[in-house]
């Protein structure tokens, strides 16, 4: 008997970004950082805010660009949340528009996944740190925005 997984949506991150700073080149790769500034997160499963003084390091080689993000979150109740995310961003002419409903999550012709993992001590969120998620990101106005599901 086959089984796939589910996937249960759970909240959205929606991570206010500054101009990026590129550090270097090597042969075929460039590598820059995002610094986030702040943001949100609001879902069923966690709402809360993103601190300010993370960000993400990117290494694009060819058209693929590797992605590794690095901030915190304060949930509502004040619990302090770890999160680092990695993923990619490349085109790919195959890739259709993506909906959950009516919210478009995924742009066609763009793949921008991410996995992201959590630390905290905090019991009401130790939940957190024990299950993996994957996580569907966009560009909206100035943030990155990463729509974060359950592997169930």
């Amino acid at each position: 008997m086959t089984s796939t997984p589910n996937l249960t949506y759970a909240f959205e991150i929606r991570a206010q970004v500054a101009e990026s700073h590129h550090i270097g080149h090597g042969d075929g790769e460039r590598t820059e950082f995002t610094p986030i500034t702040g943001g949100s997160v609001d879902g069923p499963r966690l709402k809360g805010t993103v601190l300010a003084g993370g960000g993400d390091w990117s290494n694009t080689r060819g058209p693929i660009c590797e992605l590794e993000a690095r901030y915190l979150i304060r949930a509502d109740d004040g619990a302090v949340i770890d999160i680092t995310n990695r993923g990619y961003y490349h085109e790919v002419a195959a890739s259709p528009e993506q909906y959950d409903g009516a919210l478009r999550t995924a742009e066609a012709g763009t793949y921008f996944r991410t996995s992201p993992v959590f630390r905290t001590d905090a019991p009401a969120h130790r939940w957190l740190a024990a299950t993996v998620f994957v996580g569907l990101a966009r560009e909206e106005d100035g943030h990155i925005v990463i729509r974060c599901y359950t592997v169930d």
